[in-house]
């Protein structure tokens, strides 16, 4: 890598963690003597999906995340033909202003819409990826999810993941100059993973690690995490079998892999298993979190 790129992405590191609570360099190395002034937050924040909890791309869904005693909301775009509700200026105020009246943040975005208009394949998919660019200043948050599932899977897919690198190779401009990282979002694995952030070069894009995707794939989760040191933007907590610490996912060991790897940020809840309804599984399920992602560590 040349210097150039390595204080490129010192540069955009840094911005991203001032907005989003990273506290990694976009290479994963431990602060030089250049980033002595840079600060570790102490702990990790704790966040829901909109759609999890029932209120997509509505203001209502960070009443819900006060109720469970979250700190915020990922918010999605939303679905449309040509344009996503979440574009409209009138509702990001809405959900700005419901955020900001019960104290809490936009953890991130989600373009969970290019799961059936894929980013590989459709126009409409790259211009809504430059569009979002924008709206992260308006709402405010740094990370977009970009999702690869459903129509868009990029498993097995070389024509589909090399079309993809190259639109990210065209947008990682613009998305450094606003300071916003695009997340990719995928059943592939670390390896593969990182072919991809390695082919585009930007420290812009960046992965969405989901620990329930991931296991469900068999991959080793616990691993992949320590492998991905430094290209990790956010993470979903996500277990496919059962509550938080009854199922599939070792939320200790989780820990012990982000800490290895220097991690700490969001942590955002997308529950599958609901079996004392929406809220009540969802607080405890966070509740559960708390004990092993504390918000003050040391």
């Amino acid at each position: 890598m040349d210097t150039g790129m390595l204080s490129r992405r010192r540069m955009l590191a840094r911005s991203l963690g001032a907005c989003a609570g990273l506290t990694l360099t976009a290479s994963g190395a431990s602060p030089g003597d250049n980033d002595k002034t840079a600060t570790r937050p102490k702990g990790f924040k704790l966040g829901v999906c909109d759609w999890t909890v029932g209120k997509a791309t509505r203001p209502e869904s960070f009443e819900v995340a006060r109720r469970i005693g979250l700190d915020g909301v990922q918010v999605d775009f939303g679905r449309g033909e040509d344009e996503l509700p979440l574009f409209d200026a009138e509702l990001q105020r809405s959900i700005r202003r419901r955020a900001e009246r019960e104290q809490l943040e936009v953890a991130s975005l989600a373009l969970g819409v290019l799961n059936d208009i894929p980013y590989k394949s459709d126009a409409r998919a790259e211009r809504w990826v430059a569009k979002a660019i924008d709206v992260c200043r308006a709402m405010p948050t740094a990370i977009i999810l970009l999702a690869f599932f459903g129509k868009g899977d990029l498993k097995n897919d070389a024509k589909g993941t090399d079309e993809v690198v190259a639109k990210l190779k065209n947008i990682a401009p613009k998305a450094e100059k606003a300071g916003v990282t695009l997340a990719v979002e995928s059943w592939l694995s670390a390896p593969e993973h990182l072919a991809i952030l390695d082919r585009v070069g930007s420290p812009a894009v960046m992965v969405y690690y989901d620990v329930g995707n991931s296991n469900k794939m068999k991959y080793d989760i616990y691993q992949e995490i320590r492998d991905l040191r430094g290209r990790v933007c956010q993470f979903h907590a996500k277990d496919y079998d059962d509550l938080y610490g009854k199922g599939s996912i070792d939320f200790a060991r989780v820990r012990e892999a982000m800490d290895d790897a220097g991690y700490r940020g969001w942590i955002v809840m997308e529950g599958t298993k609901m079996p004392l309804g929406v809220e009540a599984s969802c607080r405890y399920d966070a509740e559960y979190l708390r004990t092993i992602f504390p918000p003050q560590v040391g």
